[in-house]
């Protein structure tokens, strides 16, 4: 199977670059399963329905959040009718939407996506270990699910290690979201999970972390309160990770990190051309 993650979508220039090239990724790079983490997507600060909903048209086959998830309080109604939405399974017990959904794929295949956030320099949650434990619990690799999906979204590289390394051989792919800057150590562990800590963003890099830069610099150098910080306005680039799987086992066998924007060389799968 082929796998895309796309890293944290920021505001307009992210969703325009995931809206404009994703219909074309899709057919081109001929995907089973695409996986948006959209926490940032309303103006860099939670999802609204609207994106939400052009974010799955364009070809997203499932969106997952994490600490902005009700940043747009009107998520806290419309998660509950959009399965595809995910927030991270380790909220408490009666939080509105799910922490997990099961993608039917085109090809007839089956996707679990798992969406967990960390508890390191983040909101007190519940133990992201024993939630994703419970989901796989529920829908094991190579019986149910033909492919797992996990979104680790946290702040500490070495949390998203350990539970890269606790899943390793038991899911398809754990992928770090969270921190915006994507990280140079994409490969394949030991058990057969592919495994990146961070899959960047989408989004204007030319930024502080998809933020119009004056303000963020301001607030560092001067330490008092300023106005509310905009996202940054130029072209966006999609970020993420790209994955295929064995179909016997659901393992990866082959990744490779996605940059695709202005004034870089294009990055992409050369094992899907």
């Amino acid at each position: 199977m082929r796998l895309l993650f796309l890293g944290d979508i920021v505001g307009r220039p992210g969703r325009k670059a995931v809206l404009d090239r994703l219909p074309g990724l899709r057919e081109r790079w001929a995907l089973d399963c695409v996986v948006i983490n959209g926490e940032n997507s309303a103006g860099g600060f939670g999802i609204t329905e609207q994106i939400c909903d052009e974010l799955l048209e364009a070809g997203a086959d499932a969106v997952t959040l994490g600490n902005h998830s009700w940043d747009q309080r009107e998520a806290l109604v419309f998660i509950e009718r959009q399965p595809k939405l995910l927030r991270p399974a380790n909220y408490p017990p009666g939080t509105p939407g799910r922490g997990a959904t099961l993608v039917d794929t085109r090809s007839g295949a089956r996707v679990l996506v798992v969406n967990v956030m960390g508890r390191l320099f983040m909101d007190p949650l519940d133990d992201p270990f024993a939630a994703a434990e419970r989901e796989i619990a529920q829908c094991p690799l190579g019986q149910v699910a033909d492919a797992i999906i996990v979104d680790m979204h946290a702040e500490a590289t070495s949390e998203k290690q350990a539970i890269g390394y606790y899943l390793d051989g038991r899911v398809s792919m754990v992928v770090g979201t969270h921190t915006h800057v994507p990280t140079a150590d994409h490969r394949v562990l030991p058990g057969g999970t592919a495994y990146m800590s961070d899959a960047g963003m989408c989004g204007d890099y030319e930024s502080i972390l998809g933020l119009a830069k004056d303000e963020p610099v301001r607030r560092f150098v001067e330490k008092t309160p300023g106005t509310r910080a905009e996202v940054a306005t130029g072209e966006g680039t999609l970020s993420g990770l790209a994955v295929e799987t064995d179909d016997r086992t659901g393992l990866a066998v082959k990744i490779a990190a996605i940059r695709i924007g202005p004034n870089l060389e294009e990055s992409r799968p050369g094992f899907w051309e």
